[in-house]
């Protein structure tokens, strides 16, 4: 496997959806998987080389809700030897086909400050600790067959940089993509088949990791309040008659001019004229009577300016009085046309 093929793979499993960044605050949970590239080592004249491998790492922590949090890590490299070269007093420079592993295991402490940029959170942080490494590295040179197979733990220090995107439909869940830069110096082993039969080792490894974590105890962002739209409040004018008549008289005119004039200021889309009538008289005569008055308060509302279309028209002769009365009752607040604008 290729370095260029491993970090392609490692940015398309990167790519999440993101959504919008939120602090880390209380506890967490992470876990990491990508591939690892560890510096060749030279020592004694013997350089040692590996292919690109992989790595996992796990860890918990704690958010302090204002980008700055803590940690603690472990974390498992592994890289197949590759080649060597052999580079002594005396003894001509030979390639070695190499074969076996070079295994990392640490135990770190980190802290990471984070940034909240829009739906993305890059983050950077640094960390310390403790790491094993486990040679078993077997190849043949010049002088015979060289092996290394031993196990050495060191002080370990790391870097950290990388990005978060929250999945707006987890709370707390979040994507990660990130570089790790792990070393640790001066690992001794026995080594057999090398003058002095010591090799030491300078563990410097490159990680490209692509993960997940969780912040727990994260709510769902509240919805963002939307007000309510304005009630629309209806006007009422009250146009009145005389009896048995439905010619508009001068103080009719000028409630339906009020109510023509106050129209367009209400934003009004629908006017709704409906004539009335008192229970002098047969209700067939009254609702004949109850529709003439409507319609000569229709007409002024348009001699007016009032669009036609925007006026409904109704009669409902003596059947709805704003004053109950007994049959044959003259009442004057029952002869007239009432103008709602809505």
């Amino acid at each position: 496997m290729s370095l260029r093929k491993a970090l392609l793979a490692a940015t398309v499993l990167s790519l999440p959806v993101a959504a919008q960044a939120q602090p880390v605050t209380g506890v967490y949970v992470g876990a990491g998987a990508g591939v690892n590239l560890l510096q060749s080592n030279r020592d004694r004249g013997v350089e040692i080389s590996t292919d690109v491998g992989y790595v996992g790492v796990l860890s918990v922590g704690y958010g302090f809700g204002n980008g700055l949090r803590l940690e603690v890590e472990g974390s498992f490299r592994s890289n197949e030897g590759d080649r060597g070269e052999i580079r002594a007093p005396g003894v001509r420079n030979s390639r070695v086909n190499l074969s076996g592993n070079v295994r990392s295991y640490g135990a770190m402490v980190n802290a990471i400050y984070e940034f909240s940029l829009g739906p993305v959170q890059p983050y950077v942080g640094a960390g310390i600790g403790y790491v094993w490494q486990d040679l078993d590295i077997r190849g043949r040179g010049p002088g015979g067959a060289i092996s290394l197979d031993d196990t050495d733990g060191r002080f370990g220090f790391q870097g950290i940089a990388g990005l978060a995107f929250p999945i707006a439909a987890v709370p707390g869940l979040a994507v990660t993509a990130e570089y790790r830069f792990l070393g640790t110096t001066g690992h001794e082993y026995s080594v057999s088949g090398l003058q002095g039969g010591r090799y030491t080792y300078d563990n410097y490894n490159h990680s490209i990791l692509a993960g997940i974590r969780y912040n727990f105890g994260q709510a769902a962002p509240a919805p963002v309040a939307v007000a309510p739209a304005p009630q629309t409040v209806a006007r009422t004018y009250l146009v009145f008659f005389d009896w048995d008549r439905a010619d508009l008289t001068d103080r009719a005119r000028q409630i339906i001019a009020e109510a023509a004039a106050a129209a367009p200021a209400v934003n009004t889309t629908r006017i709704e004229v409906s004539g009335h009538t008192d229970r002098s008289g047969t209700p067939q005569y009254n609702q004949r009577l109850s529709e003439r008055r409507a319609n000569n308060v229709a007409a002024e509302l348009v001699r007016r300016g009032i669009a036609r279309n925007l006026i409904s028209i109704s009669a409902f002769g003596e059947t709805r009085p704003l004053v109950p009365t007994a049959d044959g009752v003259r009442e004057p607040q029952n002869r007239r046309v009432e103008i709602v604008l809505r």
